[in-house]
């Protein structure tokens, strides 16, 4: 197997990252790893060698090749690159441009939403269905369709009784 960089050399170093049951293999000949710092733990950048061999030299192209600092934290982009991490919040703004194409291709999108408790989520869904519902219902008993209207009562008085069992006590 050639090394990934080179292409020259027989790969001697393999690194594998199982994100989200995906996996992601580099194969690095022993002269391509020392360059790229796998051998110093204070120089790797896994995510980077990862992203392409080049997240940081995307962020710098994409700046004009001028060194950015962070002002809130001091944090630049050869910190970036030795740690593969940002210093602050703050840096996400001051490094943006370069940032949203790997965060692209790192993640689902751009922007943090987080986790929903299942609990709220149910709650949520259960009372989007509720609004749906009633709407149908005013439907039905403007359109004189009451038997929909019936039918439609129902789900509406069952999906009640499911929000009660779900609030807290």
């Amino acid at each position: 197997m050639l090394c990934m960089i080179c292409k020259q050399n027989a790969a001697k170093v393999h690194l594998t990252q199982i994100v989200e049951n995906k996996t992601q293999k580099v194969d690095l000949c022993e002269d391509c790893a020392k360059a790229h710092g796998v051998n110093d733990p204070a120089g790797f950048s896994l995510a980077d060698l990862l992203l392409g061999l080049g997240a940081s030299e995307h962020i710098a192209q994409s700046s004009g090749g001028e060194l950015i600092k962070c002002p809130n934290c001091g944090f630049t982009q050869a910190d970036f690159k030795k740690s593969g991490r940002l210093g602050c919040s703050e840096c996400y703004t001051t490094f943006a441009e370069g940032l949203e194409g790997l965060l692209k291709s790192m993640h689902k999108g751009t922007k943090h939403i987080g986790k929903t408790p299942f609990a709220l989520k149910q709650s949520r869904d259960l009372t989007d269905r509720l609004k749906t519902l009633q709407k149908k219902l005013d439907k039905a008993v403007n359109d004189e369709n009451f038997e929909q209207a019936a039918n439609l009562r129902d789900e509406i008085k069952t999906a009640k009784e499911k929000i009660g069992h779900l609030a807290p006590t």
